[in-house]
């Protein structure tokens, strides 16, 4: 008699949900202990400073529900109408950044002699705080020793009071916060650059493009993930403007150019600031400006997302 083989009977290997499950849980596992930051530091105090506008409060006592009467007050208040405004200035203005990062880009975007060295000092205004840009700034606006004063006393003229002239004031800080903010928008568009596929760029020479051509219909639509971040950021940093007018002027003179940023501090964390309800109130009407054109942007992105598949 012939001796028959068993059939292996070994049973299957069970494996943990977790190891079926690995590729999609492991994501989740590193962004977990930042989502959980950013909820406690950015979402709760949203939330809680919208629920502080409804309340007059010094910070200190106890606190009194208003309803909508600090948000019906900045109806009526000059200085909220004055900062909104100048807010609108600072985007505007601000946008000048991401037009004039690109042509610095395709100018540093060259194989010449001493290119890094140009990169160096067109780089510089973004590696220097914002501070340093605002003092920077101050002197060279001084009419007294200033470069501006120099100029203008070189012709034979009296020079302006930039910083001390409600008719100025706001587009020279401008003018200072775009030093820097050019800098960055030029550091994204050079990343694009060197993103920017050759065989298109071939392609649109052989079929004859060239110059203004060639950069709008070859090399800009390849640049648009860094345009669409250049104006996302651009615009944040002219509607959250305060670090240069707190250096530059304090809201001064007169309170002529104040934003909604330094106005909300100046309301309810200053020295002579007490009101915390208002304060929060003009932060709310600073978050819902920046949550449209947040928004906006995002649904654009979508949009074009959508669009290309």
């Amino acid at each position: 008699m012939t001796a028959t083989a068993l059939p292996d009977t070994d049973p299957p290997v069970t494996r943990s949900w977790y190891a079926r499950n690995k590729l999609a849980i492991t994501p989740w596992l590193f962004l977990i202990p930042a989502m959980i930051f950013f909820l406690i530091y950015v979402i709760a105090p949203i939330f809680q400073s919208i629920w502080i506008s409804f309340y007059e409060w010094d910070g200190l006592g106890a606190a009194e529900w208003v309803g909508a009467r600090n948000y019906v007050e900045l109806m009526d208040d000059d200085r909220f109408y004055t900062s909104l405004w100048n807010n609108v200035l600072w985007l505007l203005l601000y946008m000048l950044a991401v037009p004039a990062g690109l042509f610095v880009a395709l100018f540093l975007n060259q194989t010449v002699t001493g290119m890094r060295i140009y990169k160096s000092m067109f780089f510089f205004p973004f590696v220097i705080s914002q501070v340093v840009v605002g003092l920077i700034f101050t002197w060279f606006y001084n009419p007294d020793f200033g470069v501006v004063g120099q100029v203008w006393q070189f012709f034979g003229a009296t020079p302006p009071s930039i910083l001390g002239d409600e008719r100025y004031v706001t587009y020279g800080i401008i003018a200072a916060g775009l030093w820097p903010q050019i800098a960055y928008c030029m550091i994204l568009y050079l990343t694009g650059l060197n993103n920017v596929a050759a065989d298109q760029i071939e392609a649109g020479r052989l079929d004859g493009a060239k110059g203004w051509k060639m950069l709008w219909y070859v090399v800009l639509p390849q640049l648009k993930p860094a345009t669409f971040i250049a104006v996302v950021v651009t615009v944040i940093g002219a509607l959250r403007s305060f670090d240069m007018i707190a250096i530059m002027t304090q809201g001064g003179p007169y309170g002529s150019s104040n934003v909604l940023a330094y106005y909300m501090y100046e309301t309810a964390l200053s020295e002579y600031g007490y009101r915390m309800g208002y304060g929060s109130a003009i932060a709310t009407v600073l978050f819902l400006i920046m949550l449209i054109y947040i928004s906006y942007f995002l649904y654009r992105m979508y949009q074009d997302e959508k669009g290309a598949r």
